[in-house]
């Protein structure tokens, strides 16, 4: 069944080591011989056909210490076999992406004798998650060892035994030899050069690719703002008229910056296959609970728990403590200008460099305030859409991106949009906006990569004294490794990075007419944020599963919504500006009629721009109507060969959508 390293010196694990799978110290001798016995059995028994070890110390205090750490791994058999169950798109000797089958492995490129080096290793350990979630229960009426945790026919066991704390993680290990290589030419190798985007995919996976070459083209896309910013900020500053032409300039940027990013990406992951791959079917999140049921798609029995009680849930908790949350932060924001005011008053009566230092303060202060409050919002939110209790993982993630991009919107944005349009202050926006912008990136870059980094550092040093105070200099054997990893923290996905990313966008889409130094201080920011995001990856953070990707999803949504925000806002800060009020003396209204319009027809110009440039390039689109047509005629050939042979129906029609079986089957 299963094989216990004591030590890994001597020869190490008897395959190459791909998941780390923790039990809780308590865990039942019965329930552990069960899970593994379904992990290692043959998949026609309902086992994943998978192989397994169990993390042993060569000592007693670390056998007490986390005695139930398993190593899982496959045969390269069984990973092909399960490219084919998960849809893996692989390159085709004719140079299109299809879908990888195990009986037509020879046909695709790259594949050679037993297929080794088929698979990237981000891929081999997807896998190796697709068969741990993917093993349910049979008969079993609870785990065994744990008779009020119970089971039905079909249920997730892994996701079972999350839910109930029995299994307290599972997590992709590293490889030491390839992380060193990444490492070096992604980040220990300074240079102004594109990252190596296909090695990041094969050793992290689409998901995360596809972040950090979205964070390399937003930096890319902001080197013409910068070079049109920087003459405006030296030359032109104090003349607020001039701002108007590059308001204009920033409106269209917005919208070509996104339209591109749409064909990019897709470009992006017709090459690495997750285009035309399908999405696998989802199933209930492991902290969602209800009565059990029957689910009409699958036929098993699974947790019900009724739409109307969750929509209660959100209407009338959610909303209220949202809204609540954004009285706060607006209550928060007058608190500062009522500090400014303070400021200012001490200011003008003895204006010296102290009290010229001390106007700076109060901005400062309500930027840590904000970062704060967005801090402890994230947390609450996340309790809260949790407490929603949503069947699905991507409709908890939707909930959860909605609560937090409104709440930071108005806690980052308000004050801006206060200054702008109440107090009709450019000087002060213009502050304002230069302190909230350096201090969030300051204090981003802490929180996200330095604060860990010492924390991860400081538990590792105590380790590696006890280690080599028993092996001298020898190199850490396995088992120290996957100790030192499994006490990592867990990264939680690139939903802080684009929230980030997204928040700097608002910064300089919205008002950078106003400061044209924005984009300037946001390229700096992303310039050592693509170190510190890829020094956090390797070194600071477990090592995540890969997520197979197309696009960056809601966020895409999210940025374009920002952009059309943007062209409202711009059209409004130009309606102020002294140079457009000199053609409306003494007719205010007439002005506002006139800022409207021509809004609109931005708006409507960028709704335009948006469906003249196709998301998919036209070549890729050839492509994949030629693939979609190959499958249909295949497809057709063997219905027909079926009828042939049984002088009857093929039973696989019924499956095919109307209008196809229509095209291809009714004469």
């Amino acid at each position: 069944m299963q094989n216990n390293l004591s030590d890994y010196d001597n020869g190490g694990p008897l395959f190459a080591p791909l998941v780390v799978l923790e039990l809780a110290q308590n865990t039942e001798a019965e329930t552990i011989t069960w899970l593994l016995n379904r992990i290692t059995d043959k998949q026609q028994n309902g086992g994943a056909e998978l192989l397994v070890e169990q993390v042993l110390g060569g000592g007693q205090e670390e056998q007490k210490g986390k005695p139930n750490i398993f190593l899982v791994g496959s045969t390269w058999p069984r990973l092909l076999a399960g490219a084919e169950e998960v849809g893996l798109f692989k390159e085709f000797n004719d140079g299109t992406m299809r879908g990888f089958t195990f009986s037509n492995r020879e046909s695709f490129k790259d594949f050679q004798g037993d297929g080794d080096g088929f698979l990237n290793i981000a891929e081999c350990q997807y896998i190796i998650k697709y068969e741990l979630d993917t093993l349910r229960a049979k008969s079993e009426a609870h785990v065994p060892g744990y008779p009020k945790v119970k089971l039905y026919p079909g249920k997730s066991v892994i996701r079972r035994l999350q839910s109930k704390g029995i299994l307290v993680q599972y997590f992709p290990l590293h490889d030491k030899e390839e992380l060193k290589r990444l490492s070096f030419s992604w980040y220990r190798n300074i240079k102004l050069s594109a990252q190596p985007l296909d090695n990041i995919r094969h050793y992290f996976g689409e998901g995360l690719a596809l972040y950090f070459r979205f964070l390399e083209f937003f930096t890319f896309a902001l080197v013409p703002m910068a070079l049109i910013g920087i003459p405006y900020y030296l030359f032109a500053w104090e003349d607020y008229d001039r701002y108007v032409l590059f308001a204009v300039f920033n409106l269209m940027w917005s919208t070509v910056f996104l339209e591109l990013w749409k064909r990019h990406s897709a470009q992006l992951a017709y090459g690495w296959g997750t285009l035309s791959r399908k999405k696998a079917f989802e199933e209930p999140r492991p902290g969602f609970h209800g009565v059990l049921g029957l689910n009409p798609v699958t036929g098993r029995e699974e947790p019900v728990y009724p739409s109307t009680k969750r929509q209660l849930r959100i209407y009338l908790v959610s909303v209220p403590f949202v809204l609540l949350c954004l009285y706060l932060s607006l209550y928060v924001m007058m608190i500062y200008f009522d500090m400014e005011s303070w400021a200012l008053s001490i200011y003008y009566e003895d204006p010296n460099f102290w009290t010229g230092v001390l106007l700076f303060i109060p901005s400062i202060i309500y930027a840590v305030v904000i970062e704060f409050m967005n801090l402890l919002y994230r947390y609450a939110a996340e309790i809260l859409t949790n407490w929603e209790n949503h069947r699905l993982e991507s409709s908890f993630q939707n909930h959860l991106v909605l609560k937090v991009l409104v709440f930071n919107f108005v806690n980052c944005f308000a004050s801006l949009f206060y200054i702008a349009f109440v107090m009709q202050d450019m000087m002060l926006l213009r502050h304002s906006l230069a302190t909230l912008l350096i201090t969030s990136q300051i204090l981003n870059q802490v929180m996200e990569a330095f604060l860990p980094y010492w924390l991860q550092r400081r538990r590792n040093k105590k380790v590696h004294k006890k280690v080599r105070r028993i092996l001298g200099d020898k190199e850490l054997p396995l088992v120290v490794q996957v100790q030192l990893e499994s006490d990592m923290n867990t990264y939680l996905g690139t939903f802080d990075d684009y929230l980030e990313q997204f928040l700097l966008f608002g910064y300089v889409s919205l008002f950078s007419c106003v400061y044209p130094l924005a984009a300037l201080l946001v390229i700096l920011n992303n310039m050592t944020e693509v170190y510190s995001d890829a020094f956090k990856m390797c070194h600071v953070y477990k090592r995540p599963f890969s997520e197979p990707a197309s696009d960056i999803g809601v966020w895409q949504l999210a940025f374009e919504t920002m952009s059309a925000i943007a062209v409202v806002t711009n059209c409004a800060l130009i309606g102020l500006s002294p140079q457009v009020k000199a053609y409306f003396p003494e007719a205010d209204t007439q002005l506002i009629l006139t800022v409207v319009a021509i809004e609109h027809v931005l708006l409507a110009f960028k709704f335009i721009l948006a469906f003249i440039i196709p998301d998919v390039p036209k070549h890729i689109q050839i492509k994949l109507a030629k693939l979609e047509f190959e499958s249909l005629e295949a497809l057709k050939k063997k219905c027909h060969l079926y009828s042939y042979l049984k002088n009857s129906p093929c039973v696989q029609c019924k499956y095919i959508p109307k209008t196809i079986h229509k095209i291809y089957f009714m004469s």
